[in-house]
């Protein structure tokens, strides 16, 4: 993912996680707000409890796939921060990437009320 489209400051995980709006399920958390450039960004965060330093690159390099084949930076209104839960482990990729797919539609599809 190129670097533009990434979230990579502490402060910016902070700010889009304090705003406290949030979809879950089994193997994400995603905490997402407006966007504050002309694109989307995506950051990706992967617990210790969930492997060693091979292990959470390798889930990090599966997550950056799913993101590639849903989302399109340019188009997309939301910078999102993705945290993958135990539950990924326990999956095949494809079930995670559908898991990723409907917790960010969950995203898009915000409920204003």
């Amino acid at each position: 993912m190129k670097k533009e489209y990434r979230v990579r400051k502490n402060e910016e995980f902070a700010r889009i996680i304090s705003e406290k709006r949030s979809v879950a399920n089994g193997s994400f958390v995603v905490y997402y707000s407006d966007r504050k450039k002309e694109h989307a960004r995506v950051g990706i965060s992967v617990s210790k409890k969930l492997g060693d330093a091979v292990d959470r690159n390798r889930i990090k390099r599966q997550v950056r796939e799913m993101i590639y084949a849903l989302i399109s930076f340019e188009q997309y209104s939301k910078d999102l921060i993705i945290i993958v839960r135990k539950g990924y482990l326990g999956k095949a990729f494809s079930e995670n990437k559908n898991d990723l797919e409907k917790a960010i539609k969950k995203a898009i599809i915000e409920k204003y009320e």
